[in-house]
């Protein structure tokens, strides 16, 4: 299986079909390991689709296709994992559902205690954020550089720092113990998606 480390694009909510597929495909081209595939629509035969073709373009380029908040939608895409805020089913649950094999991904938000539950039962990354000001979520908590350090220290499997991260300010968060850093707009958002992906990929090590 990929590495839990690299960038980590998360689809902008809203952008679909066609122009979906082509953001994608830059992100993937220029390095993305993981995508994060986010539609909060309830159009769910959409949503199967768009799902089962990022898959398809995810594995073309070895990378991984996680699921944001929607269990079902991952269990029948194929996707390789589902990512879970606050308000989702816990993650024993999605494990019961989707099996031993699947990853499973929980925000932490600034909170280290919930990291240390996730590890518990059995998380397979954790996620800090915002780091810096997010246009995406203004109103979001603070997970500042210093929280990733003190992460990095005390939690033995992988971390995604999210919020406000874009390629120029990347460098210090993977500094601070990041092994993805997660990006919508600063990704996305870029006039050259493809050059975004690739300076902020060059950013880790070979992996």
């Amino acid at each position: 299986m990929t590495a839990l480390a690299g960038l980590y694009a998360i689809t902008v909510d809203g952008t679909r079909g066609d122009t979906l597929y082509s953001q994608v495909e830059s992100a993937l081209a220029g390095g993305a390991r993981i995508l994060q595939y986010r539609d909060k629509s309830g159009d769910t035969l959409r949503r199967l689709t768009e799902a089962q073709t990022l898959l398809q373009r995810c594995n073309a380029h070895q990378a991984l296709l996680i699921i944001n908040d929607d269990i079902e939608l991952c269990r029948r895409s194929g996707a390789h994992g589902v990512h879970l805020g606050r308000e989702d089913r816990d993650l024993p649950s999605a494990r019961k559902i989707l099996g031993k094999d699947s990853i499973i991904g929980v925000s932490c938000y600034n909170d280290l205690q919930r990291a240390h539950a996730a590890a518990d039962q059995g998380a397979d990354y954790v996620a800090f954020g915002t780091v810096y000001p997010s246009s995406t979520k203004p109103s979001a908590v603070n997970a500042g550089l210093a929280l990733l350090r003190e992460a990095r220290t005390a939690l033995d499997l992988p971390i995604v720092a999210i919020g406000g991260i874009t390629p120029e300010n990347a460098l210090p968060v993977v500094e601070a113990g990041a092994d993805m850093v997660a990006m919508i707009q600063g990704l996305f958002g870029q006039e050259d998606i493809y050059r975004a992906a690739e300076n902020t990929s060059r950013l880790f090590k070979p992996f």
